[in-house]
């Protein structure tokens, strides 16, 4: 477990940021998503970094953009879903966002790039985390169809 302020979360962003092992997802409506490490600060602005599984955030998680939907993978044998309340895509990015239990979120997502942006927040608190995208395989889109 990682305590950091302000200054030293911008620049970790910032270098996260840049990461580029992702996938080219323009045009498909089902992937899948890596989250990274997770930021979260409470309202004094005290930050702690881990892993996702920390804060109960899958390490991996299916975007099923037709569906409106964000799932587990089957493989993590959790069977979590939670609704997407608004899709959009434009100019090559893709704008989720929606609520459950008390908490907003958004992800942001470069199509070109499949690189995820998150940001999650509540009464007192609030959490980012960036991620990469590959489409799903097995797909008609995924495969070219």
């Amino acid at each position: 477990m990682k305590i950091l302020n302000g200054p030293v979360l911008v620049v970790m962003l910032a270098f996260a940021a840049q990461t580029g092992w992702a996938d080219d997802i323009t045009g498909h409506d089902r992937f899948l998503c890596s989250i990274g490490d997770v930021t979260m600060c409470n309202v004094d602005w005290e930050c702690e970094t881990d892993a996702p599984a920390r804060f109960n955030i899958p390490d991996f998680i299916v975007f099923d953009l037709e569906a409106g939907l964000l799932k587990t993978t089957e493989a993590s044998h959790e069977n979590r879903q939670t609704p997407i309340l608004s899709i959009s895509r434009e100019d090559g990015l893709i704008v989720l966002q929606g609520l459950e239990m008390g908490r907003a979120f958004s992800f942001n997502i470069d199509e070109v790039s499949g690189v995820l942006t998150a940001s999650a927040s509540k009464a007192g608190q609030f959490s980012g985390a960036f991620g990469v995208c590959t489409p799903i395989q097995g797909t008609a889109e995924a495969d070219g169809k």
